[in-house]
């Protein structure tokens, strides 16, 4: 699958093309230094996590189907969540995860106890197991986020930046 995320005014446009052909299009709007939906690929591709949500999207499903598959799993937010159904427990775990590394990049960097720090518990009040980062993984992850939101701030609008999932 081919994933290109467009840089816009306010929000990113993100474009799909699967391995079948098909095709899907969404916009995200701007959460952070970088994409929200690129940290969901670096992180899920360096952690093996393929039923989160690029692995999702991979399969068929609309990236804007996630979040309601997410609230009718009981997950419209950590707040309210309850057990999840096996079928989303990668997708919280990513979610969960996605969110400690934009942490840290909106902080300017940490380490692998520092994500963990946000991770534990963010995962626990989702009822899923945090899942294990090696400090290699940790480290690829946080050199790709840092050199994503270089590339990414020089980038004029319109600048598109493409991935191939896995």
């Amino acid at each position: 699958m081919i994933i290109r995320i467009t840089k816009g005014s306010g929000e990113d446009h993100v474009a799909i093309v699967r391995a079948d052909g098909s095709r899907a299009e969404t916009r995200f709007p701007w959460k952070g230094p970088v994409p929200h939906d690129a940290v969901h690929v670096i992180v899920e591709r360096e952690l093996g996590l393929a039923g989160a949500f690029w692995g999702l999207v991979a399969g068929g499903r609309h990236p804007e189907e996630i979040q309601a598959l997410a609230k009718a799993g009981g997950h419209a937010s950590a707040s309210r969540a309850g057990i999840p159904e096996a079928g989303i427990v990668e997708l919280l775990q990513a979610e969960r995860l996605v969110e400690c590394y934009e942490a840290l990049l909106w902080g300017g960097g940490g380490s692998l106890a520092d994500v963990l720090a946000m991770a534990e518990p963010s995962c626990a009040a989702s009822h899923v197991a945090c899942p294990a980062i090696s400090d290699a993984q940790h480290d690829a992850i946080a050199l790709a986020l840092a050199a994503l939101a270089d590339e990414w701030r020089a980038a004029p609008r319109g600048a598109t930046r493409e991935w191939k999932w896995p």
